[in-house]
């Protein structure tokens, strides 16, 4: 991970955060100091991870989460002085992945961001996992129309035309799937 994008309206706040980032070893941090400065540098830079604060002007920290996550699935942590439930409440409805309150701790940091991080990587992958099921279902459905309409045309078992398209399969090197189309189209 190389890119940051930290957004508070306070200038100290920024800065001490930017060093702790740097002494964590992560070097390349942006900064900006209110909400919609952050949604325009987020989609602009395409930053590993974002840190808010709630509270700012022109867009407020849950709001340009919102808005970047739309456009960008990064983890997302909120920097807050205090907060009541409502704010957390709608911080969990956006996707936010953490919250950090001030002052903030170096040794809360480094925590936050490894998790976040990974809790991103586990969703990507069980979004890649439930892509690929999706397309394997497509697949058997497509499949199985396609055993059916040679069962019902060649009035064969259900058997036979299923190792009727392996045969085609393996003697075109196609897959079934590709098979399954071509029969479906008439070829």
């Amino acid at each position: 991970m190389n890119n940051i994008l930290i957004c508070d309206d306070e200038l100290l706040i920024r800065m001490n955060l930017k060093a702790m980032l740097s002494e964590l070893g992560f070097d390349n941090v942006q900064e900006c100091s209110d909400g919609k400065s952050a949604v325009e540098m987020a989609l602009a830079s395409y930053p590993d991870l974002a840190i808010l604060d709630v509270s700012m002007p022109v867009m407020d920290g849950i709001t340009a989460a919102v808005e970047i996550r739309k456009k960008l699935k990064i983890p997302i942590l909120l920097l807050t002085n205090a907060y009541d439930a409502a704010t957390v409440k709608r911080a969990s409805e956006s996707g936010i992945a953490a919250f950090l309150t001030k002052p903030l701790r170096k040794q809360d940091l480094l925590p936050a961001i490894e998790i976040a991080l990974q809790h991103v990587e586990e969703v990507e992958e069980l979004k890649e996992k439930i892509e690929d099921l999706r397309e394997t279902i497509e697949n058997r459905k497509i499949i199985e129309k396609a055993k059916g309409m040679l069962m019902e045309k060649d009035r064969i078992p259900e058997a036979d035309a299923y190792r009727a398209m392996q045969k085609i399969a393996m003697d075109t090197r196609k897959s079934l799937r590709q098979v399954a189309d071509g029969i479906l189209k008439g070829r």
